[in-house]
């Protein structure tokens, strides 16, 4: 073999060599990636989790409301990513704990059960004004002392979750998309599977909870979103029988 096939063979090798280290490298980092989605979402392989979603009105069957549905779907592709399993159930069909399975549930409490449940349990520091009359407060989220009041199509607001109800770092966590407008609902689903990542590095898999502002949602649907502040302290402190309350609006 002379020197230059001799030169030329061990430059195959080493490309070669190099291929295969830089394959091994990506795929390394491709799964340490993907275990750590999966441990911030509570998915592992193959496991099951909850899609928990209002009916909307007008028979029995489960239907559900455009954003809604959008917003299972951004919530599909990030359980498909874990290689997890999903299951729809209507608000009104969940009846048992939580823990054992990861559950996503969206909507509002005004017209979600499980959300509603999960909020008296969980958030007792947030109040959502039900008031059914067109009041200035309808709608409005009361988190603490602070109230954000609802500005239909301009400046809406919509809290993001992830709560272990204190059962240690094994038990799956309960994702909250609790919105005063189901627009908002889909943008912090949306919100979720864009910045997963970063939450993940913040928070690790330590219970949150977020306020997001939807910006002028009739303009923009839910993709402008505003993260407003980490309201995790107030929302777990029970609320005092009285308080003084501030008034927030879309500037």
């Amino acid at each position: 073999m002379t020197e230059d096939v001799r030169n030329i063979v061990l430059g195959l090798i080493a490309v070669g060599i190099s291929a295969v280290l830089g394959w091994l490298a990506r795929s390394y980092l491709w799964k340490r990636k993907l275990r750590r989605k999966q441990a911030f979402f509570g998915l592992p392989e193959n496991s099951e989790s909850l899609l928990v979603v209002n009916r909307d009105a007008g028979g029995p069957e489960l239907t559900v409301v455009r954003h809604d549905a959008s917003a299972l779907i951004e919530l599909a592709a990030v359980i498909k990513e874990c290689g997890a399993h999903a299951q729809i159930v209507a608000h009104d069909a969940t009846q048992q704990g939580f823990g054992e399975r990861t559950e996503f549930c969206v909507g509002s409490p005004v017209a979600n059960r499980r959300m509603a449940a999960h909020m008296h349990t969980l958030l007792p520091g947030v109040r959502v004004n039900t008031e059914p009359e067109p009041i200035p407060d309808r709608g409005a989220f009361q988190i603490g002392s602070e109230r954000y009041r609802l500005e239909s199509g301009l400046s809406e607001y919509v809290i993001l979750a992830r709560l272990t109800a204190d059962q240690g770092q094994e038990a799956r966590p309960v994702f909250l998309f609790c919105g005063q407008r189901a627009v908002t609902s889909q943008a912090a689903t949306r919100f979720l599977a864009r910045h997963h990542e970063k939450l993940a590095r913040k928070h690790g898999n330590n219970p949150f909870v977020l306020l997001l502002k939807v910006v002028n949602s009739q303009a923009y649907g839910p993709d402008v979103v505003e993260l407003v502040a980490d309201v995790t302290r107030a929302a777990q402190t029970p609320l005092p029988t009285s308080s003084a309350r501030t008034s927030h609006r879309a500037k």
